[in-house]
């Protein structure tokens, strides 16, 4: 995930000792009932409102909860404005993933990185690839977040060519994504979890590594198999694509500059947001070097001189709007509702598209006729924009609001599958997600506030007293937040805090707890539609999380691998005699 600058102390446990384990599932089992029935009746538009008004219904339930348990109003609105607060990053961080992926489609880089993917990568070895890819990327970079606004989205549109499953694709996306999240010494999360179990960055990632490794190697055989199976079906049709794509965009290999100024700021450390600012407005300045076309065509407005003001009761220019620009189309004449006016010839501006044509001027007049006395004639003029505004227009749409660009093909097959590729998202789209994090954040803060979280998970501490039941209750407590508290950083704080004891305890070493804290908090998080991770990467790559829910399977499979590891005791490193320091625990014994 992107770096946040986690402020560890901010990430505080709320105790409720007069809380029960069965008061606090109650919001929890409301929750999970509201959801189902509310899934069941709006099926896929549920995340388009009614799933983010049920999240406050379960915030609602829970402060009741939490009011019956002497838990004032004030401490759980300061929650939950703890934990937006915390979630503002994020917020920022998906609206310029909007905006970079509608300047990245008027630009040309997608496209372009559509058009030569396609030359490279066969469809029986597409999805392995999509892994190695992401994975390799998601190392240099640190952030799983970045790797899915910029490959990630190109990948998809390359399986969309190609007839591959976009939820198969997204899933190897999001596999070879957190591979390299959980593993590169640049994620905040990477950083988070041994810091919370008590033991060195590099000593986590070398344990880390033990079940990481072997998750991925699963992942990528049964993608490898998958692939293969599917045959060869995609190559025939990918001269047709490259040829539609060419002739819409100028895909010069030059475009490629932007995506890899970009990630090399984010391995350079440069703070995400400004990277992807900056690979916003880049990519503005290379649509207007390379796509000069294009951007008439998405640009293109008029400006329609005023009606005179002593006609101004009598007639009105209709589609016309009150802006001083115009979009492409027709504007005819009429006159006013409950007037007696006429006029003795009809006014109608046919305003041509920009791709059609540029530097265009028209004038056309009429009489107006008021009971068949002539009052005067009116002249209509419109004249499209220069460069300059046009540019402006097509450029600040593209960051802002969703657009589209039409493919030139005379092949139906062909444009009906690019149609769905050259959609931009822009600002806008991001809108429903960010709501969507806002009211899981209520939810969450709420939950913290009345002493849930850590009933729930000291609930499950108790449960167990094995040494595999320790590792099972760690799994589950991570899982239960990440659905509960709807974020990937308290799935990570909460038990790490609880647990390091325990560990101990048990003659456990805390790079155990830190490994299993990130096999069951960092990767399970973009399975679950309203936390943070999942309504992100679901909306950056446009594919719903039930879609590329199974085909994640490094996400799903890295909990088992842990499991399996703590029931035959496979790396589970104890602890010496002498208590350890953070000076000599990244030491083999």
């Amino acid at each position: 995930m992107e770096s946040q600058n986690i402020n560890q102390e901010d990430e505080k446990i709320i105790e409720n000792r007069a809380l029960s384990i069965w008061e606090a599932l109650i919001p929890v089992a409301a929750l999970v009932i509201m959801l189902a029935i509310n899934v069941y009746v709006y099926g896929d538009m549920s995340l388009s409102g009614t799933n983010q008004f049920v999240l406050l219904l379960g915030a609602t339930v829970a402060g009741i909860v939490g009011y019956f348990n002497k838990v004032s109003y004030q401490s759980m609105i300061e929650e939950v404005a703890q934990n937006i607060k915390s979630t503002t990053g994020a917020l920022l961080i998906l609206l310029m993933v909007g905006a970079l992926a509608g300047t990245w489609l008027i630009s040309g880089i997608i496209p372009t990185m559509i058009y030569y993917g396609l030359d490279i990568l066969n469809p029986s070895i597409f999805l392995a690839a999509c892994v190695i890819i992401c994975a390799v990327i998601s190392v240099a970079t640190g952030s799983s977040w970045t790797t899915s606004a910029t490959v990630g989205i190109a990948l998809i549109g390359i399986a969309g060519a190609l007839d591959i499953s976009v939820g198969m694709t997204a899933g190897a996306v999001l596999s070879g994504a957190y591979f390299g999240d959980k593993l590169s010494p640049l994620s905040d999360t990477t950083n988070l979890a041994p810091a919370m179990a008590g033991t060195d960055l590099f000593t986590h990632i070398k344990y880390m590594s033990y079940t990481t490794v072997p998750t991925i190697m699963v992942t990528l055989t049964v993608f490898i198999i998958i692939g293969f199976s599917q045959g060869n079906s995609g190559i025939a049709d990918v001269s047709q694509y490259q040829e539609a794509i060419s002739n819409t965009f100028n895909t010069t290999a030059w475009l490629f500059v932007v995506p890899i100024v970009v990630i090399a700021m984010i391995v350079k450390k440069v703070s995400p947001l400004l990277s992807l600012l900056i690979g916003t407005l880049l990519a503005g300045v290379f649509a207007l070097l390379f796509q000069t076309n294009l951007i008439w065509g998405q640009g293109m407005k008029y400006s329609i001189s005023d009606i005179p003001s002593e006609f101004k009761e009598m007639v009105l220019l209709d589609n016309k709007s009150s802006n001083n620009y115009q979009d492409p189309g027709v504007y005819e004449l009429v006159a006013a509702p409950e007037s007696n006016v006429s006029l003795s010839q009809p006014l109608k501006l046919n305003l041509p598209d920009g791709a059609e044509t540029q530097n265009f001027t028209t004038s056309k007049s009429t009489e107006i006729l008021v009971d068949g006395q002539v009052k005067g004639t009116i002249e209509v003029t419109a004249a499209s924009t220069n460069f300059l505004v046009t540019s402006y227009f097509a450029i600040m749409d593209a960051i802002t609001v969703s657009t589209s660009v039409t493919p030139v093909t005379n092949n139906p097959k062909i444009s009906d599958k690019l149609s769905g590729l050259f959609e931009g998202k822009g600002m806008e789209a991001m809108l429903g997600t960010i709501w969507l994090i806002i009211c899981a954040m209520v939810f969450g803060g709420v939950m913290d506030a009345i002493g849930a979280l850590a009933v729930i998970s000291r609930s499950l501490l108790n449960l167990f007293d094995s040494v595999f039941g320790l590792f099972a209750s760690t799994v589950v407590s991570c899982l239960a937040i990440n659905v509960t508290a709807s974020d990937q950083y308290l799935a990570l704080v909460v038990p790490g805090k609880m647990y390091s004891n325990a560990y101990r305890e048990k003659g456990l070493a805390p790079e155990n707890l830190s490994r299993t804290l990130e096999d069951s908090g960092t990767v399970t998080s973009a399975l679950i539609p309203w936390n943070t991770c999942g309504a992100y990467q679901s909306t950056t790559l446009g594919v719903d999380v039930k879609d590329y829910f199974i085909y994640a399977i490094f996400n799903w499979l890295s909990p088992f691998m842990t499991l399996l590891f703590a029931a035959f005791r496979i790396k589970i490193r104890q602890l010496t005699v002498n208590e350890p320091t953070l000076d000599t625990i990244g030491e083999e014994q």
